[in-house]
């Protein structure tokens, strides 16, 4: 639908050349790293939060859609403009306010890039914790919206854990405040953690303050093979289930090891392996990694070489970096999807993505943050070929009801976004979908912060 002239005026002169109509722009911000596609009317790049308010309040008015837009590696469709509208990018708000390493927080815009962001804090001797494998394009703020990880989030926790408060507009155009530099607070209900993870359907987020973590002094890494996946993911329940917590620990199945020695990797062949990494002060890591070594051990174990150098080290990190962009070789399509079940079902998550596999004939390659219980799996298949495509649609919702028939959740770090929202009534009951949909309705009363994202569409309709 054309956005009336009156709405166009304003946000012309509140943007000047903020405010983009043109169709090489819009294009750039019509999808994301998904396989929505869907132009905006317009782009709105501000600068200030009072224009974001300024942009809100406009669009309330005329009942536009705002679709806001970090860096654009959402695997969901979450920053995809499906109802048109504008989509709001944060890329000109992308400053680090306030480096405060004696309060162990930083304060930053949503348009800092993780990978800028990491590298301004190393000479402070901190970081972030969140380490998606996109950190060196993603944003802040996407990371904020979707709630996102990586591979230290087993002993770091993911994104919500490291965020202290947030300052943002809501779908009203009104600014709140919530948290800040202090680790504890025992003061009304808790908005920071809400709006983490709600991908933009409840309030933009145009400040953020994060907690900040010292460097570990030194670092060790495992590489353990194993026969088969469910040796592995018996490993991990050990690994999990001892006093010494990993810092990573990445599980990768049969196939991820045979295409990562197809791309010239030196893995052997092996049913399953695990990458795991200890940190800590110099004197204490060769416990650590003692204690992490023996929990390992067990039934099943093949082969276990320790990786203590940065080279090393790096090496080893390299090849699990590489195996998602490494899966387009074995097919062109892929369906990601990101599940997570408690740490003690996976072997069962895995044994049944296996025999999906064979069920629908198509490789399935499932490897992530084993600690976490939050693995990818990956239905790998050829655009071209109908009946490949069928059946790797209609295998998709058996890996949800497995996940969920495990006691887990639709995602651990992706979000839910476009392609998993239809899953939502399998993942909770009315009453709970209904209280999702009354916060929603109060913080974003007529419904144009990212509409048709995350809830259902019938919820979305009483909104």
């Amino acid at each position: 639908m054309p956005l009336p002239a009156a709405f166009i005026a304003e946000l012309s002169a509140l943007l000047g050349d903020g405010w983009r109509v043109d169709p090489a722009t819009r294009e750039a911000h019509a999808s994301d790293d998904s396989r929505g596609h869907q132009p905006p009317e317009a782009v709105a790049l501000p600068s200030t939060r009072e224009q974001v308010q300024a942009i809100v309040r406009a669009c309330r008015a005329h009942h536009i859609p705002i679709v806001a837009r970090g860096a654009g590696t959402a695997t969901t469709g979450a920053a995809v403009p499906v109802s048109g509208g504008i989509a709001l990018s944060f890329s000109r708000m992308n400053r680090i306010l306030d480096i405060r390493p004696e309060d162990r927080c930083v304060v930053v815009e949503p348009g800092v890039r993780n990978g800028d962001l990491q590298a301004a804090l190393h000479a402070h001797g901190v970081f972030w914790p969140p380490d998606p494998s996109s950190f060196e394009s993603c944003t802040v703020g996407g990371n904020l919206a979707t709630n996102a990880g990586g591979p230290r989030a087993v002993k770091y926790g993911a994104t919500r854990d490291n965020v202290l408060g947030v300052v943002a507009v809501t779908g009203a155009g009104e600014l709140i405040r919530a948290g800040g530099a202090y680790t504890k607070c025992s003061s009304g209900y808790d908005l920071t953690h809400l709006l983490i993870g709600s991908e933009g359907t409840l309030a933009l987020i145009v400040e953020a303050t994060l907690k900040l973590v010292p460097h570990p002094h030194a670092q060790a890494g495992l590489r353990a093979f194993y026969r088969d996946a469910s040796a592995a993911a018996a490993a991990v329940s050990r690994l999990m289930a001892q006093p010494v917590q990993p810092a990573m620990l990445e599980f990768m199945d049969k196939r991820s090891l045979a295409l990562l020695r197809h791309n010239g990797s030196a893995v052997p062949d092996a049913g399953a392996m695990l990458l795991i990494e200890a940190d800590g002060s110099v004197d204490g890591l060769p416990d650590t990694l003692a204690a992490l070594g023996a929990a390992a051990e067990g039934d099943g174990l093949i082969d276990m070489d320790v990786a203590q150098d940065g080279i090393a080290r790096d090496t080893l990190w390299a090849a699990r970096r590489a195996l998602s962009p490494a899966l387009r070789t074995i097919a062109p399509g892929k369906l990601n999807e990101d599940v997570v079940v408690p740490v003690s079902r996976i072997p069962d998550l895995v044994a049944g993505v296996e025999q999906l596999s064979a069920d629908y004939a198509l490789p399935i390659v499932c490897f992530g943050h084993a600690g976490n219980g939050n693995l990818h799996v990956n239905i790998l298949y050829h655009p071209d070929d109908p009946g490949e495509t069928a059946r790797a649609n209609n295998a998709l919702p058996e890996i949800f009801k497995l996940a969920l028939s495990l006691g887990g959740a639709l995602s651990g770090e992706h979000g839910i976004g476009l392609a998993k929202r239809d899953f939502m009534p399998q993942a909770f009951d009315a009453a709970t979908l209904a209280t999702m949909q009354a916060i929603k309705h109060a913080l974003d009363p007529d419904g144009i912060l990212n509409p048709g994202k995350v809830l259902p569409e019938d919820c979305q309709a009483k909104c």
